[in-house]
């Protein structure tokens, strides 16, 4: 049976694609077949003479079916700014339709575990009318929450929390990140406060390490799911 979830955070750098290609790595050293998608990203850079997003390069690489950069990211904004503002410069029109599109296609390839990872936070605007969790609505798939450990975390974590059991959707779970080499005043005590505050279960803590892999707590969160 596929599993598949949409990967949201409660803000912009809180850690998404960290969490996200760990667990694509932790699936994979079960042997399951995975695909880690990235609909939309703005922030690019020229490679080999295309836009491409570093996110999105990541869970390209942690991803062991064989799919294009296109396939993982089929949106992709050169400037490093709200998506709908990016789309708006580069005279693009992005819907949570198309996006949805994009995802199917490439949910077609034979995979056992998939994630989509969000941009930015769960309201972030597509258009005029549209934010990014319409398309987590459309898909309707069980969604991880990751919370950037650092003030103001109690706020942005409560409030997405409820926005996402308000569009319908299971929370299933959130990790508590930590941030490179910053440890938050009184991290266990706004911990505590986070558990008492959402209904949602803490699936793991996590230290935001560039180099070290974390493959243990990556591990036990994949078999949390």
């Amino acid at each position: 049976m596929k599993k598949r979830y949409f990967i949201a955070g409660t803000d912009t750098d809180v850690g998404k694609t960290y969490v996200s290609v760990g667990l694509l790595n932790a699936a994979a050293r079960k042997g399951l077949r995975v695909l880690g998608l990235k609909p939309i990203a703005a922030g690019a850079e020229l490679v080999d003479g295309s836009l491409k997003n570093e996110d999105a390069l990541l869970l390209h690489g942690a991803s062991n079916v064989k799919v294009s950069y296109e396939q993982i990211n089929p949106v992709v904004l050169e400037q490093a700014i709200a998506p709908h503002i990016a789309a708006s410069l580069a005279g693009r029109l992005i819907t949570a339709s198309r996006l949805e599109g994009f995802l199917k296609g490439s949910l077609l390839m034979p995979h056992d575990f998939a994630l989509v990872e969000g941009a930015g936070g769960w309201r972030v605007p597509l258009n005029d009318r549209e934010s990014l969790s319409d398309l987590a609505c459309a898909l309707g798939f069980p969604v991880i929450m990751v919370v950037n450990m650092k003030l103001g975390c109690l706020n942005h974590a409560i409030l997405t929390a409820e926005a996402i059991h308000r569009d319908g959707l299971n929370l299933v779970g959130w990790v508590a990140n930590t941030p490179q080499e910053t440890v938050m005043p009184y991290y266990q005590e706004n911990l505590a406060s986070l558990q008492a505050a959402l209904s949602a279960p803490l699936l793991t803590e996590l230290s935001w390490q560039p180099n070290d892999p974390q493959d243990a707590a990556f591990d036990a969160l994949f078999e949390a799911l």
